[in-house]
């Protein structure tokens, strides 16, 4: 086994290309740092399929106390150890090579590294790329502090830093580094939507976009296809999860994709998200186009309002066959015809129905999802308390 120290995500995902190697990462993401988990990657960088994971996981059950399996290894047979020390260096070098020559000189940068992995690379990164970066924030991790009120879930410093140091823009990244969230000059924030719709009509108009096409998740906004449509970008949607994104660009030869959150995928530059590589990417198309981010984002498409309410029910495995529901779906839909959508998904890990809608006024929004998640307690009853939702 190879150590490669503290490293984003989607470095060690380059690792893994570059050796060709399987990896896997110890991260809570942009979760607290109780909520470490391992992710894995197969030779090459990719992520596992969902079927390998379940495989994966039920060996682990067997290995457990009272499982079924011998095969633990012990002593000796667990392997050796190495260093490589030189990881981080080459990954930087990787990034900062994507700028094809390019370079930010004279552009002010906050960043905000969550307290995570990015803490070292992504202001080795924007240096390197000649941006001045004139304040890091969230880069003393202590082992707790991980997404701790900063990085890309919490930008509110990180605008007031912006601000402050009249930058041109901040770039916020979770804790893992694979998703970044931006701040223009006026202190808006601007979301992985329109992020990624400044990214494609910019990829499309150099002739980069593979197919013409970005793909999304289906909790992209509305005012992102809205967008798209007339400058000629066609929009393929996925379920929620980078890892879909990613399928559908490799099946189809695409080179560009992300999520609402910030998770942005350049297939030809990288295996995964890479939230300092989008973000380096992003300041470069502000510089390139010689006008203020805040302008940029607020031309690129029009947001539409959009309600999210995770409803805790007694029995979410019955969505699917809730026909009370289905028909109180149908119901809106038809009410908000193309100016607005619904999305209804049962949480992967609590006991939750996730109720999305958008509409063309916030209170059409907001008294739309109130029928839903009526309809979901009515069909599905409703949940004693419980935690904080997660993003399962």
């Amino acid at each position: 086994m190879v150590d490669l120290g503290t490293l984003a995500t989607p470095a060690v995902a380059f690792v893994s290309a570059e050796q060709d190697a399987p990896a896997a990462v110890i991260s809570a993401s942009h979760n607290p740092y109780h909520d470490n988990g391992i992710k894995f990657f197969l030779p090459g960088g990719l992520k596992l399929a969902d079927a390998i994971e379940r495989r994966i996981e039920a060996e682990l059950e067997k290995m457990q106390p009272g499982g079924t399996s011998a095969a633990v290894p012990r002593g000796a047979s667990l392997g050796r150890l190495e260093q490589d020390e030189g990881a981080l260096a080459r990954y930087e070098k990787h990034v900062v090579g994507c700028l094809e020559g390019r370079d930010l000189a004279g552009m002010r940068v906050v960043l905000d590294c969550a307290n995570g992995a990015a803490y070292a690379s992504a202001p080795d990164v924007l240096r390197a790329a000649g941006a001045q970066v004139v304040a890091v924030l969230g880069a003393e991790p202590d082992g707790t502090n991980i997404n701790h009120e900063c990085g890309s879930t919490h930008p509110g410093a990180l605008a007031r830093a912006v601000l402050a140091q009249r930058a041109d823009i901040g770039l916020a990244f979770d804790g893992d580094a694979d998703r970044v969230i931006a701040v223009a000059a006026d202190g808006q924030v601007v979301d992985g939507d329109r992020i990624l719709a400044l990214l494609a009509r910019d990829m499309h108009q150099r002739g980069l976009l593979g197919g013409g096409t970005v793909v999304v998740t289906v909790m992209t906004n509305l005012g992102f296809h809205r967008a798209m449509d007339p400058v000629g970008v066609k929009v393929h949607t996925v379920a929620v999860g980078d890892r879909y994104v990613l399928e559908a660009l490799d099946a189809n030869g695409w080179s560009l994709g992300g999520e609402q959150s910030g998770h942005i995928v350049f297939r030809s530059l990288a295996t995964t998200g890479d939230g300092v590589l989008s973000g380096l990417m992003l300041a470069d198309l502000v510089r390139r186009m010689g006008a203020p981010l805040h302008e940029l984002a607020g031309n690129v498409m029009d947001k539409y309002p959009q309600v999210l309410s995770n409803v805790r029910v007694a029995r979410r495995e019955a969505l699917a066959a809730a026909a009370e529901v289905w028909a109180e779906v149908a119901r809106v839909e038809a009410s908000l015809g193309r100016e607005g959508r619904v999305v209804l998904r049962p949480s992967g890990t609590e006991p939750l129905v996730r109720v999305m809608v958008e509409a063309r006024t916030e209170g059409q929004a907001r008294e739309c999802a109130g029928r839903l998640v009526d309809a979901l307690h009515r069909a599905l009853g409703e949940a004693g308390p419980g935690p904080s939702p997660g993003q399962g």
